[in-house]
């Protein structure tokens, strides 16, 4: 029996370190340090020892054990992070009814999804993996690490991220429930019934269960409410244990729904897409509600008709807290090009571009103590640039997660070069070698980064 626990005991242990998240040591020399919350620094090192920031600042010394990476005349930038992202997902929608509170993708997340390698080639380092826009409450959603290369799904959260879930207004929630099954909500006052009654739902679970609570302490025949995970998700919410993030267009939703929050006391509130935010961007910024949007996309169905291209430039200016997301597994590849839209349209600072895909997103998603910026005790999360990030000449070249190297633009050009054959592609593969060092040439000369 004694050797039986102790093989059991053994058996934890093992199992324990092998659940633990894989971190590193990683020390980058010699770099433009874009912190975003400290200004540029020119020739400047950044180290990360065991997954964590120890250190910014000049000719830092190597630690044994830790990778050194040349980053002279290279931009060195907070990992970027998605905050309206579906990838490592497979499917995102539980329509099976309006409200659906109960699911989570954190249950079903893909670790193997070649998806979060190409985020990784752009940069990125997290995303929020959410549930669909099917539902007027859809389900939980999960915060994740591009930790690309595990097998294990778990290894991609982001342990201690904040909870959040997806509601949905206007077309998207009419159409799967009032157009496709005849049920509630089949117009947009449909929907905010739903919201209404899901939360006073949720308010008398939550004091029933503290009514139950107090009794128990003082009689032994108490009997406990009927647990419900839907409910109990609403209480959550409620409590402000929840961030809600919200599918929305047009401004009278929005407004709709921060009064709904208002009346029940809920203040965690991120409106994703938002494409009418410009038109009611001082009320967003005095409720304390985020807004997650698109660079440039509209007009895709009717109900978004109406947007612009300076949409997170006005919310900026007035004080919303504001990112740009992909919402596709193409586009979060180029988040540092969507940023850069906001210099063209907008006239945005390098720095307030950037915190729109750095800072911002994290703050969104309350992981802005963690990551968005590169400050000594925040995460080794790092993207490594050939030229300033909102240059349209900048090529990722390095994106490191918790002080691992998950991205390296060398070794994967020599993958590609191992992988195709030799007698079809030495011709392409050196006017590849020219036209990148063509690129780099005409990088060097663009001291003006601007789009």
């Amino acid at each position: 029996m004694k050797r039986l626990a102790l093989c059991f005991g053994l058996m934890l242990v093992f199992a324990g370190l092998f659940a633990q998240t894989e971190k590193g040591s990683v020390h980058i020399k010699n770099g433009t340090v874009i912190t975003i919350t400290d200004g540029v620094m020119e020739n400047t090192d950044v180290l990360i020892e065991n997954g964590i920031i120890t250190r910014i600042g000049k000719n830092l010394r190597t630690p044994s054990g830790a990778r050194a990476v040349d980053a002279t005349g290279q931009y060195v930038m907070p990992g970027i992070i998605d905050a309206h992202s579906h990838i490592a997902l497979d499917a995102v929608n539980e329509a099976t009814n309006v409200v659906t509170a109960e699911v989570w993708t954190g249950d079903v997340l893909d670790p193997m999804d070649v998806s979060i390698y190409r985020a990784l080639a752009g940069g990125v380092t997290a995303s929020h993996a959410m549930h669909g826009s099917a539902n007027a409450i859809g389900g939980q959603c999960e915060t994740i690490k591009h930790r690309y290369g595990t097998y294990n799904p778990d290894d991609l959260k982001m342990v201690g991220a904040p909870r959040t879930i997806k509601f949905a207004l206007g077309e998207n929630p009419m159409r799967v429930h009032g157009e496709g099954n005849r049920i509630i909500p089949r117009t947009r006052m449909g929907v905010e019934q739903v919201f209404r009654q899901a939360f006073s739902e949720g308010k008398a679970y939550m004091e029933a269960w503290d009514a139950y609570e107090k009794k128990k302490a003082t009689d032994a025949t108490a009997v406990p409410p009927k647990y419900d995970r839907r409910m109990e998700t609403m209480a959550d919410i409620l409590k402000g244990d929840i961030i809600i993030h919200c599918h929305s267009y047009r401004a009278d939703e929005i407004l709709m729904l921060m009064n709904v929050c208002r009346d029940f006391g809920v203040k965690r509130l991120v409106y994703q897409h938002v494409n009418e935010g410009f038109k009611v961007a001082p009320e967003l910024a005095e409720f304390g509600a985020g807004a997650s949007v698109f660079a440039d996309w509209w007009a895709y169905k009717f109900e978004v008709y109406y947007s612009t291209a300076y949409n997170a430039a006005i919310l900026t200016k007035n004080g919303v807290v504001t990112s740009i997301n992909s919402d596709s597994g193409d586009y979060i590849r180029h988040l540092f090009h969507q940023a850069g839209k906001t210099q063209r349209y907008g006239g945005l600072t390098d720095n307030e571009a950037l915190r729109l895909i750095t800072l911002n997103p994290a703050i969104q998603l309350g992981i802005d103590d963690r990551v968005g910026s590169i400050e000594k005790g925040k995460d080794g999360d790092i993207a490594i640039f050939s030229a300033h990030p909102l240059s349209i000449y900048a090529v990722p070249q390095m994106t490191i997660v918790d002080g691992i190297v998950r991205f390296d633009i060398k070794e994967d050009s020599d993958d590609m070069r191992l992988d195709v054959n030799p007698e079809t592609t030495d011709n392409m593969m050196l006017e590849y070698d020219e036209d990148h060092r063509c690129m780099e040439g005409v990088s060097e000369q663009m001291h003006s980064h601007k789009h």
